[in-house]
């Protein structure tokens, strides 16, 4: 049960109310911001609740037990509030958000309604949509170690342990022309196999999108140079001559542990774990080896 401070209970007991929305945002860079939907800017906790960043409830749930509720903001694109550029960079995302259900005309009363997180944020010219995900949603969320056949560990890790300094897995390039959308061709320096960097890491050191980073889906040759395929486009245009690096990307699967990166010693996953595939399979007849003992001895 929700208990609610007794001043604001008695304004809600009163025969009109003055109230209004505000959610204090904290980006993964630190910075905290303040909105309202409110026609002023509110002011407590030292944050200063900004009224003309056209933010505003879009919808609201909530959900008994361990269901994960959440909901909606929507708001304009604004130099005042969100600006497009670092929405479009990432800061915004998983960011913290208080939401609070506020007095104008005393700022002191008022409720936390709510705790979580930025989710989804959807754009349409200058308008955007963020979804707010409860604290529940935490629990959705994988921690500590899983038994499963590919690697539990990112490229490069502790658990890991690959050197990503190593020229082997890491170079750089320059764009020397736009593809299709999400793709461009690019130059890079040094011979690498097909698809060492797909499933990498692209981070740009010139150009617009100088200092933001890009996920690569696929890495292949094409003529005139390689072919680099995002798995979301970058925030700003991309250009002939914008300069990047590229670390390589892993499969997570043992046989690419042992083959590409000789790290088979400290693979994170369970690569004999049988599969489903192994429970559906047919009885063998006897012979060799059904003795009960191990199938990889």
């Amino acid at each position: 049960m929700r208990d609610i401070p007794p001043a604001l209970a008695a304004h809600l007991a009163g025969g009109s109310t003055t109230l209004c929305h505000c959610w204090s945002l904290t980006r993964r860079d630190g910075l905290t911001f303040g909105f309202t939907d409110h026609d002023r800017d509110l002011t407590f906790s030292g944050i200063t609740f900004a009224a003309r960043s056209g933010l505003e409830a879009a919808e609201a749930s909530a959900e008994l037990g361990f269901a994960v509720g959440g909901g909606e903001v929507a708001g304009a694109l604004t130099s005042l509030g969100i600006a497009n550029d670092d929405v479009a960079g990432g800061l915004y995302d998983a960011a913290s958000v208080e939401t609070w259900l506020v007095d104008w005309s005393d700022p002191q009363t008022r409720l936390l309604l709510d705790l979580g997180t930025i989710g989804e944020v959807r754009r349409a010219g200058t308008a955007f949509v963020a979804e707010l995900r409860g604290l529940m949603h935490r629990l959705d969320e994988e921690r500590g170690r899983t038994y499963r056949a590919t690697c539990g560990a990112d490229l490069g890790d502790a658990r890991c342990r690959v050197d990503l300094a190593d020229p082997r897995f890491r170079t750089t390039g320059t764009v020397l022309a736009r593809a299709a959308p999400g793709e461009m061709l690019a130059e890079l320096a040094g011979s690498f196999a097909e698809g060492s960097f797909t499933g990498g890491r692209l981070t740009w050191i010139s150009g617009p999108n100088a200092g933001l980073a890009n996920d690569i889906r696929a890495e292949r040759p094409a003529d005139g140079g390689t072919r680099i395929e995002f798995w979301q486009e970058p925030p700003h245009a991309v250009a002939a001559g914008d300069g990047f690096t590229l670390k390589a990307g892993c499969d997570k699967r043992f046989s690419t542990c042992s083959g590409r990166f000789a790290n088979a010693a400290n693979f994170q996953g369970f690569p004999h774990m049988p599969g489903n595939d192994f429970v559906i399979r047919t009885v063998a007849g006897s012979g060799a080896g059904l003795d009960g003992g191990s199938l990889f001895r």
